[in-house]
């Protein structure tokens, strides 16, 4: 991860300069409100799968595909099936919020920032599920024996390592907690990938066009609505997902992540 993230670094500071790499490490979070900056910093994130896949080949603990799921590894078609329903009502909920509190920045439409949206925030979500829901929660799950015990840190993890205010940090954590929820239930990252994914594209489309804007400071007017949001939104999904089975047949006898 060190080698190829910095290889990412080498490269963007040919192609742009210093500038975008003091902008991006200094205010992270203010700089997702452009295609360039989340472009960078989902580049370095999206470098966790290969990093991952490299690191299992090297130790050969284990397959690769175990880190997506213990059903055979990723299933792409659940994934699909599990981004409709949340990128639905993420849209909606931001189309209140907006309504409500009107629009929060400036109009940055163009066509790149549309392909970094539809290409590298989905990768990038996928990376951060394997890094933490993959790889560290089943660690940790397989040090303490325990899932609900893996599943808190994992979560805590998460959401320190987003660098918000408390507020922030308590939203993210209650995500972390139910992308963990869905990723034990399930036997996999797929489910919570598409969380996330719907999370970060239809954030990432509202600040597009000026409606949102990323910030390491948000405020309790809007950090308990969204929390208030994910839960009910975590309900729907599980609730559907069992009456449905688009969850997909899980085996009687697979793993708990």
């Amino acid at each position: 991860m060190v080698i190829l993230g910095s290889l990412i670094i080498l490269v963007t500071y040919q192609m742009f300069g210093v500038e975008i790499l003091i902008n991006n490490f200094g205010g992270v979070h203010n700089t997702l409100n452009n295609a360039v900056g989340i472009f960078f910093t989902d580049l370095i994130l999206i470098m966790f799968i290969p990093s991952l896949y490299i690191a299992s080949k090297i130790v050969k603990d284990r397959p690769f595909s175990s880190y997506s799921s213990s059903r055979g590894g990723w299933n792409f078609k659940l994934y699909l099936k599990a981004l409709i329903i949340p990128v639905i009502l993420y849209i909606i909920y931001l189309c209140a919020d907006t309504a409500i509190n009107g629009p929060k920045g400036t109009s940055n439409f163009s066509i790149p920032f549309l392909i970094v949206l539809f290409v590298s925030v989905p990768l990038q979500s996928i990376a951060e599920e394997y890094m933490f829901r993959g790889l560290l929660m089943q660690t940790l799950g397989s040090w303490f024996k325990i899932p609900v015990l893996a599943l808190a840190l994992q979560a805590i993890i998460f959401a320190l390592l987003h660098g918000y205010n408390i507020l922030g940090l308590i939203e993210t954590l209650v995500s972390g907690i139910i992308y963990g929820f869905f990723a034990w239930k399930t036997n996999g990252i797929e489910v919570s990938s598409a969380l996330h994914t719907a999370n970060n594209f239809t954030l990432g489309l509202f600040i597009m066009f000026g409606l949102q804007l990323s910030t390491s400071t948000p405020q309790l007017t809007s950090v308990l609505p969204t929390i208030i949001f994910e839960i009910i939104l975590s309900i729907i999904m599980y609730y559907v997902g069992k009456k449905t089975d688009w969850f997909g047949v899980i085996p009687e006898n697979a793993q708990n992540i």
